[in-house]
């Protein structure tokens, strides 16, 4: 997986919604601002977790992309029944992109800055990670340890 300094390898993918490719999102990020892009499966349960996660990022001013290793049709199923609203392409497989990050697992996410640099990278689900990730880009946390959920479950 890519680590905080490395720069993250350029892709373009389709967007789901019918609307123009998706190439390098966080070039278009505010100045000082970043761009998160998380990898997903439909079929992951902790993917499914953690969707209305990262809409609740996007509402607090993030810029999110979400990218996912399914057909279209099947991402937008999923945006609708997970309660992730975020721009989402599709990565077809052998899933290139995936690999160039160095996936092992989904989710995965990334910050990144406006250059590409890798700002922040999260493996699974870790309630202090990702509660960092929201402080990192000026969002209230995203979990509590009162909310029901497992502090860490691997991707």
């Amino acid at each position: 997986m890519l680590h905080i300094g490395d720069k993250a390898p350029s892709f373009t993918l389709p967007a789901v919604d019918g609307g123009a490719e998706v190439t390098d999102p966080w070039t278009a990020a505010p100045a000082g601002g970043s761009t998160i892009v998380a990898f997903f499966k439909v079929s992951c349960p902790v993917c499914k977790m953690v969707a209305p996660m990262l809409t609740t990022l996007a509402e607090g001013g993030a810029r999110v992309v979400a990218v996912g290793e399914d057909p279209p049709e099947a991402i937008a199923r999923y945006n609708e029944t997970e309660g992730q609203r975020v721009p989402a392409v599709s990565e077809p497989s052998p899933y290139r992109v995936s690999e160039a990050y160095g996936l092992e697992a989904v989710p995965t996410v990334f910050r990144i800055a406006p250059d590409g640099e890798i700002l922040q990278a999260i493996a699974g689900w870790g309630r202090d990670t990702w509660n960092e990730l929201a402080a990192s880009v000026g969002v209230e946390p995203l979990s509590t340890p009162d909310d029901g959920l497992r502090p860490y479950r691997p991707g």
